[in-house]
C-alpha cells in the first residue's frame, strides 16, 4: 500500500500565530525562501575553475494576504511593534516568534513554519473603488531573522 501522508493534498489556508496565539488566516503567503551568498575564491595556478563557498544567508519579507474580516488583529500587532506602542515600549522592539501553518481542505496541518525575532512592518488596507468587482484584502509585511520547516 503506498505511503498517503507524502501525497500532496489541495491547500485551504494558511494559519498565522504569534508567540502560539492565532491572529489570522490567510489565503496567500509570498516570501517564504531564503538565498545563500556565494563567494568566489580564486585559485592561483587554477584555471579550471573558481573556487565557490556559501556565504549569508538572505531572508526577505514574508507578506500575508487576505480578504478583510471584522478583526483587526493584524494592525494591531503592527501598532506594538511602531509609533506609539514602540515609544511605550521605552523604544524596545520586541521581536516574536511567529508560526505560518499551511492546512489542507480537511483541516490537516501539514507543514509549519517558525520564523525567528519576527516583527511587522507594513500593514495595507483595501484600496476603494465603487466600480470594482474585486474583494476588499489586507496585507501584512513581516521581517525576520530565518525560519525552520516542521510538520505539526
Amino acid at each position: 500500500m503506498p505511503d498517503r501522508q507524502n501525497d500532496v493534498r489541495p491547500v485551504d489556508r494558511f494559519v498565522f500565530e504569534v508567540d502560539g496565539i492565532e491572529i489570522g488566516q490567510f489565503r496567500e503567503v509570498n516570501g517564504l525562501s531564503v538565498d545563500v551568498a556565494v563567494e568566489t575564491v580564486e585559485e592561483g595556478g587554477e584555471n579550471q575553475f573558481v573556487h565557490k563557498l556559501p556565504g549569508r544567508l538572505s531572508w526577505p519579507n514574508i507578506t500575508l494576504k487576505r480578504g478583510v474580516i471584522k478583526s483587526d488583529s493584524l494592525f494591531k500587532w503592527l501598532s506594538q511593534t511602531a509609533g506609539e506602542g514602540y515609544a511605550g515600549n521605552g523604544n524596545k522592539l520586541e521581536r516574536r516568534t511567529v508560526a505560518i501553518t499551511l492546512v489542507s481542505v480537511d483541516g490537516t496541518r501539514l507543514r509549519e513554519w517558525s520564523l525567528a525575532d519576527a516583527f511587522a512592518v507594513k500593514w495595507s488596507g483595501p484600496t476603494f473603488a465603487v466600480t470594482s468587482s474585486d474583494n476588499a484584502t489586507e496585507e501584512l509585511e513581516i521581517a525576520h531573522h530565518g525560519f525552520q520547516s516542521s510538520q505539526p
